[in-house]
């Protein structure tokens, strides 16, 4: 329980960090946090208007399940958000890139499921 408790806060520490490089006081797309706790589930959002344009769109979704694996369902930034989590003390073992087909995940250096 230590271990999922530790990668929740690294995920969290990370999913603040990555929002503030977005936190433009007068941008009219704002960058939002989502966190569930009880579930494991961290996500940051863009929403807002662009002059006649809607933005509304998923940054990154990170899970961190109960048995410790760190399940990194969507990574829409340019800074590879896998090598940061491993660069925070998450080990690659105990991070899915589930953006890949399970028969491709072997493929990546990272866990499998």
């Amino acid at each position: 329980m230590e271990k999922v408790t530790l990668y929740k806060s690294i995920v969290k520490q990370l999913q603040a960090e990555i929002a503030a490089l977005d936190d433009a006081p007068n941008d009219p797309i704002k960058t939002k946090i989502i966190q569930d706790d009880l579930h494991g589930d961290y996500l940051l959002f863009s929403n807002g208007w662009l002059s006649e344009s809607r933005v509304y769109g998923c940054y990154f979704h990170v899970e961190v399940t109960d048995d410790g694996k760190v399940w990194l369902h969507n990574d829409g930034t340019d800074l590879v958000v896998a090598e940061m989590l491993e660069e925070k003390g998450i080990p690659k073992q105990d991070i899915v890139l589930a953006f890949y087909a399970p028969i491709r995940r072997p493929d990546t250096g990272y866990a499998v499921a």
